[in-house]
């Protein structure tokens, strides 16, 4: 089991290539694991809500997270870098 999270997880994926899982929780954070040893690889912060979802992009480099922020956030999967926020959802 992958322990980490302090809220309840909502949402998981795996990246394209199987090496990777991100999961998005309760406690506003996205938790990227290596998938093989279960160690966690980074903790992208900036959602002020919960996570609702995660999603890679085919090509495994991009990271899409939804919060309950109303907010869709796009991240660098291989850094854990926020490249873009995009606000203005309703709920």
């Amino acid at each position: 089991s992958l322990e980490g999270h302090t809220n309840r997880v909502t949402s998981v994926s795996f990246a394209p290539d199987g090496k990777t899982l991100a999961s998005g929780s309760g406690d506003n954070t996205v938790k990227l694991w290596d998938a093989a040893s279960g160690a966690q690889k980074s903790s992208l912060e900036g959602h002020t809500n919960s996570v609702s979802s995660v999603s890679f992009a085919p090509d495994g480099k991009t990271l899409a997270s939804g919060s309950d922020d109303r907010t869709v956030k796009l991240w660098d999967a291989a850094s854990g870098s926020q490249m873009c926020s995009l606000g203005g959802h309703i709920p």
